[in-house]
């Protein structure tokens, strides 16, 4: 029997992107095929500036689920009698999501997000695809309802994702000693390509847990 690798699930408020504001069941999981996720391999991979902890199955409610379980407890962390909306995070989610999976949640009336780097197959059945590039990656995800880009990335500019098949498009500033900076930059940016929208980290800023 199948078990998926789980960093943490919390109930919480949607911070970035399209959702921003959305009571949402964020489901990490672990792993990652762009980073380890150690900090001694940081300089070494290929996404050096992720700000998320992926790694193990220690933090709120993490470990190893089967399908049925893992529906079960993201349906248990959302108010009872409403619509349960997860967003699939990682990480890489789409490391271990699968078919099985998302039929599991659709099972249980779940309506599925997930938030990638693009750069694996994903399953069917999912209603919401973020896909959010990074540098020195190909994307294989082309189509969705959402591209987020953190910016600014080296050799990793709009210009390369204005043209996909993507309802939304979004830029959020770089969150490193230049924030400031880069939010003004994305600003910037948007005012003069107004096909971008700013997505801000609302989370940090409101210490939405």
């Amino acid at each position: 029997m199948k078990h998926y690798k789980v960093k943490e699930i919390y109930y919480t408020i949607q911070g970035e992107g399209h959702h921003t504001g959305r009571a949402a069941v964020f489901c990490r999981f672990a792993g990652c095929n762009l980073w380890s996720g150690r900090e001694e391999d940081r300089n070494d991979a290929i996404c050096k500036f992720c700000d998320t902890d992926f790694w193990g199955m220690d933090g709120d409610n993490g470990g190893r689920y089967t399908s049925v379980e893992l529906a079960l407890k993201i349906k248990s962390l959302f108010p009872q009698g409403q619509d349960c909306f997860v967003v699939c995070t990682g990480g890489e989610p789409a490391l271990q999501m699968d078919d099985e999976l998302v039929s599991e949640f659709k099972n249980h009336s779940i309506e599925v997000a997930i938030e990638t780097n693009g750069t694996l197959d994903l399953p069917r059945g999912i209603d919401w695809i973020c896909v959010s590039p990074k540098s020195d990656t190909e994307i294989i995800i082309t189509k969705g309802n959402e591209l987020k880009l953190v910016f600014p990335q080296k050799e990793n500019t709009p210009e390369l994702y204005q043209n996909l098949d993507f309802e939304h498009f979004y830029l959020q500033p770089l969150d490193d000693e230049n924030q400031m900076e880069n939010t003004r930059k994305c600003i910037q940016f948007c005012k003069e390509n107004p096909e971008w929208k700013l997505s801000m980290q609302t989370h940090k800023y409101l210490n939405i847990p």
